[in-house]
């Protein structure tokens, strides 16, 4: 598995850094955060680092979205009509104009556009299977990625998952960036049914043949690891690592609120604010919430150098680097060579996380919405419903899905 980023605001520069500093990798880039002339430039720094890869999101999810750069794009449909719009040419246009896109940003993979799906119907599948049609036909042998955009109440039922697993692999897509809106808007997940069904869904497509990337993650789902998912997508604020809908409104202000800055603790699972930092200085307990030498890009070091956390100037730009970094080596050293060491791997990261969480909390260092405590065991709950379902089928067929 690898870790893509999923550009948002204010990320030309990190993504820049990263991909230098990783001697390579892939963004996943976001109209609806740049202007073409931006995404182009981007995606020409990217592209000219080796080893430097892009795709693009079309973020056609919600076709009616009003976010002014978002609708801006030149394949964003004028007048989109719900009725008529999958049955004629704006279809074929629409995926012209991506296409052109795709081609003007040196990206070899085509992501389509997909829309946001409240029930898994008749109507939606549809629309899934025109978009992978009509982009068969202008593709050529360049590989097409459909997008399965999800809500909430939809991932948490079963019957409507098994539906779209039904239909999926007949598509015969190349690929499937699968984005899961979050129950109730929440950052760290607290629903283990809604958990085991994304890891369900992307292993029955992984058995299809298919590359699945899990678009706008956290590292909750350093989980995807048991089902051989090919990527999971990151970035730094919490809009690009879940979901939500809503930022493609005009009135969304997600950005400029609540900007703390945070440390990620990847051996606690878990986010502090500095100030809980200087808790676990005067606590003794600091040197624990260090990075391993092998998560440690040095973004963080400043924090566990002697003096008290919140005098040695840590960053935002440090936090959200440091945050990647890590999880970018989280998801490396969870690659395994068989189910029963994955399963193993992120057990054993979950056990780590549920002692050291004891510890911090115990000394009240605490997380606040960000603190993995409460996810530990639906986690695990998540994996024991994936491991009845899909266990021996992904122990024998393992290898086969590199």
């Amino acid at each position: 598995m690898e870790l893509y980023l999923q550009f948002g605001y204010g990320m030309m520069e990190h993504c820049r850094h990263l991909i230098s500093e990783w001697g390579g990798g892939t963004v996943v880039l976001s109209p609806r955060d740049m202007s073409d002339k931006q995404l182009l430039t981007l995606a020409s720094g990217i592209t000219g680092i080796p080893g430097g890869r892009v795709l693009v999101d079309p973020q056609f999810y919600l076709p009616h979205a009003d976010h002014e750069r978002l609708c801006s794009h030149d394949y964003w449909p004028c007048d989109y009509d719900t009725g008529a719009f999958f049955q004629g040419s704006a279809v074929k246009e629409l995926l012209r104009k991506i296409l052109a896109l795709n081609d003007a940003a040196g990206s070899s993979e085509i992501i389509l556009p997909g829309l946001l799906a409240t029930a898994i119907d008749d109507v939606w599948l549809e629309t899934e299977r025109t978009m992978l049609e009509g982009a068969r036909q202008l593709a050529g042998d360049r590989s097409v990625i459909a997008t399965i955009a999800v809500g909430a109440d939809v991932v948490r039922n079963q019957d409507q998952v098994a539906s779209l697993l039904e239909a999926a692999p007949g598509w015969k897509s190349d690929g499937f960036y699968i984005v899961c809106e979050h129950p109730n808007g929440k950052y760290i997940v607290e629903d283990p049914n809604w958990l085991a069904n994304v890891l369900d869904l992307a292993a029955g497509l992984r058995f299809s043949g298919a590359k699945v990337i899990l678009g706008y993650c956290n590292h909750q789902m350093l989980a995807a690891s048991v089902v051989r998912a090919n990527a999971i997508c990151s970035g730094t604020w919490m809009n690009v690592r879940s979901f939500p809908p809503e930022k493609f409104s005009s009135t969304y202000e997600a950005e400029i609120r609540q900007r703390a800055t945070w440390y990620y603790c990847p051996q606690a699972l878990s986010e502090y604010t500095i100030p809980f930092l200087d808790v676990a200085w005067r606590q003794r307990l600091l040197a624990r919430m260090a990075p391993s030498p092998a998560l440690d890009g040095g973004y963080a070091r400043r924090l566990f150098e002697g003096p008290q956390p919140t005098t040695v100037g840590f960053s935002e730009q440090l936090a959200f680097r440091h945050y990647l970094h890590a999880l970018r080596g989280q998801v490396q050293a969870l690659d395994s060579a068989s189910y029963d060491e994955a399963r193993a791997a992120t057990d054993g990261l979950l056990d780590g996380a549920e002692d050291l969480l004891r510890t911090l909390s115990t000394a009240g260092v605490r997380g606040q919405q960000r603190d993995f405590s409460a996810a530990i065991d639906v986690n695990r709950a998540a994996l024991a419903l994936l491991d009845s379902m899909r266990g021996p089928i992904l122990r024998r067929r393992w290898r086969s899905l590199d």
